[in-house]
Order: structure tokens, then sequence, then C-alpha cells
């Protein structure tokens, strides 16, 4: 049978002390799984696991230092036994703005997190559980990996590099570990305020299904693909964004549902 019974397995979700990292960690906890949160600060790890019901652990943990990953992964067989489930949520974007304004401090720190992370927490997943064992790893990507915005070209590069690396990952780690990409679009999370905060209304508006996203929206989804639900999926990239991909939705509606 394929179920979304996660009992008995372990999930290390980065950046998992708010927003849809946490989520994540509650949709997890709920479906049995042991939980890991990271986040740069113990604090604010400590704060995010006292949110979760379950067996959960905050880790404080800098995605992009070697040691610090080595050491989340090492803790978390410590105390569950196993590393079952990575969830590479951790994300930044200090380069907003035009590509040419861009300095390379900007450049390398947003490439660090947003591409460098997925990749070392990977190998550190694999090379120490997963690549005897099994398990599937999430990579949280975006819609603007697969378009264009305004302002936002930096960080839509390093989805966009996320998304090809998802499917060489997938082909490399087969078949015993699985390897997938989420693209949320506009979801109510601090880090995409400049997107929804001041103009919540107009997007929900031409956004297809009628209103922006909510982090449970992208953990629900989450939660499918690392399950057995999922066993004969990988080096895929599922969109989860309300169908604003798709662009406005204004003139096409014909009133169905309200």
């Amino acid at each position: 049978m394929t179920t979304q019974d996660l009992q008995g397995r372990t999930a290390i979700i980065t950046g998992g002390s708010r927003g849809i990292g946490l989520a994540i960690g509650q949709r997890l906890a709920e479906a049995g799984a042991n939980v890991v949160l990271t986040s740069r600060k113990q604090e604010n790890a400590d704060a995010a696991a006292a949110q979760v019901d379950g067996n959960v652990l905050g880790v404080a943990a800098h995605v992009a230092e070697d040691d610090a990953a080595q050491q989340c992964i090492d803790l978390a067989l410590e105390r569950f036994g196993s590393v079952d489930i990575l969830v590479n949520n951790a994300g930044t974007n200090p380069a907003f703005g035009p590509l040419i304004d861009q300095d390379h401090a900007q450049f390398a720190k947003i490439f660090d997190i947003n591409l460098w992370g997925p990749l070392l927490w990977t190998s550190c997943a694999v090379k120490s559980w997963m690549g005897e064992h099994g398990g599937t790893v999430i990579n949280t990507a975006s819609i603007g990996g697969m378009s264009f915005g305004p302002l936002m070209g930096m960080y839509n590069a390093t989805k966009a590099a996320l998304i090809h690396v998802t499917k060489q990952l997938a082909l490399e780690l087969s078949p015993g570990v699985r390897v997938n990409a989420i693209c949320p679009g506009v979801v109510r999370t601090k880090m995409a305020e400049v997107l929804w905060k001041e103009h919540e209304q107009a997007l929900s508006t031409t956004t297809p299904l009628g209103r922006i996203g909510e982090p449970v929206d992208v953990a629900g989804a989450v939660a499918f693909l690392v399950s057995d639900a999922a066993s004969w999926i990988t080096g895929q990239t599922l969109v989860i964004d309300g169908g604003q991909i798709l662009g406005d939705a204004t003139g096409y509606r014909a009133g169905f549902g309200g």
C-alpha cells in the first residue's frame, strides 16, 4: 500500500523556524515523522520546535557551512537513528534589484545559500545515511525559477539552477534516493512580504484560484512527495502557486463558483 504515514522516519528541514519550513515540519510531524528544524540561531530553532507536536529537535546550523551541516546530520542520527527525509528549504534574497546593480558579495551570498546549501546538505545526508538506506530529498525552488520578473533576477537565477540540480541529483542518486523540487508561488511569509503585503487583494484577484498561498498549502504537497504515495516520482518540479504562473486570470473568468 502507498500511504502518507511517516511513522519511524526522520525529516530534517533547513530554514525551519518560520513560514513554509515550519509548516512543513508541523505537517510531517502530524504524519508521524521525527522532525529536525534548523535555523541560524539556536533560540529561533528552539522556538520553532516548541510549535511542533511530536518528536522534534531544533538545531542551530548555518546552511552554507560544511561543519554545521554535518553536525546537524550527526545529531539527527544520534537522536532518532536515521535521516530519511531532507527538505532543503533555507533561502535568502540579498540581491533584490536589477542584475547589473548587483555586486560579487551579493552574488556569492545568494548562490551560497540557495544553491550550495542544498547541494551540501544533500551530500552529507547521502554519505551519512541515505546512500546505504535510501531516502527522499525536496528542494524548495520557486516559480521565479521558471519565469521572469522585475528586481528578482538573481534570486530567480538561483532557483532555476536549483531546478536543474534537482534533476541531476535525481539521476545521480537513483534508484535509492528520490529527489524532487517544489516551486511555490507568492505565499504569505515574511521573506515574501515585498511581493504581497501592500497589494494582496490585487494579487489575489489576478491569481486563478483567487488568493495568495499559505504555508500549509506547500506543506501538504511536501508531505505527499516524501511519502510512499509518491514512490515512483523523482526528478520532478511541483508547482504550488494557485495558478499564478499561468498569468492574470481576470480576463478569463466566467464566474463559476462565485
